[in-house]
């Protein structure tokens, strides 16, 4: 199959994946470039079809079926990136239950974060650094935007990403857990500090930090040391130093 126009009907469909709210209502999202999307695959992420640059479609046997044979004019509409990239793929979003967490040793929490490069940052860390699985709580941005999902460099398929919205679930799966607060003014430093298993690691939104209820919920607060002349880092940067501190 090959589809040059920029006006396909399938195209403008497909496009519109760059808006949450369709990402929503369809259950799909984008997947850009051809190691990402040989991630997907490889993860079992289950592809609705492929366009592919017809100058790379050998890189691609192995969903021959899938693929869409196009040009570089649809794959930059197709993209969120500045240079178009050799293949957009359509992939499913992947589904949990909520309850697994219940049997894990090792979750990342995250609130309220709203930059989709940070989340993507933090997601790859967390997997290079034996989190076993990533609630996003409250108002947080789409794991599926397309900036997030480039930035996990196909590490978002690796591990379990979770939505819950409100405390009283948050208090119904994580009673058990050792609940660290990560704050920048705790008594506590990470190199002084040894967790217990099983442990919720909680970060704060990159403007607001830790809501007074998490605070509140932890069992824990810790810091990362750092020179007087530095008041704060940037969130994945704190994330990656903290897992790296306390999983590894």
């Amino acid at each position: 199959m090959e589809i040059t126009s920029v006006n396909n009907e399938l195209v403008k469909e497909t496009s519109k994946l760059q808006q949450k709210k369709y990402r929503n209502d369809t259950g799909k999202f984008l997947i850009e470039g051809y190691k990402s999307i040989k991630e997907a695959f490889d993860f079992g992420i289950e592809l609705e079809h492929v366009f592919v640059n017809k100058n790379h479609l050998s890189e691609f046997d192995f969903i021959k079926n899938l693929v869409i044979e196009t040009n570089e004019a649809v794959l930059k509409k197709l993209s969120t990136t500045e240079s178009a990239p050799v293949a957009v793929a359509v992939g499913l979003q992947k589904t949990y239950d909520i309850e697994i967490l219940k049997k894990l040793k090792k979750v990342v929490l995250l609130e309220a974060i709203k930059d989709a490069g940070n989340l993507g940052t933090i997601i790859r860390s967390s997997v290079a650094f034996g989190a076993e699985a990533i609630v996003l709580y409250g108002e947080s941005v789409d794991m599926y935007n397309p900036k997030c999902v480039r930035s996990t460099v196909g590490n978002l398929w690796k591990i379990p990403v979770i939505h819950i919205s409100n405390m009283s679930k948050l208090e119904e799966i994580f009673a058990n857990f050792e609940r660290i607060a990560t704050l920048p003014r705790a008594d506590v430093t990470l190199k002084n500090f040894k967790p217990s298993f099983p442990s919720l690691i909680m970060f704060g939104s990159e403007a607001e930090g830790l809501s007074e209820d998490l605070v509140k919920f932890a069992t824990n607060p810790v810091k990362i040391e750092m020179t007087e002349n530095v008041e704060s880092l940037n969130l994945a940067s704190s994330v990656s130093v903290i897992l790296y501190e306390l999983l590894v």
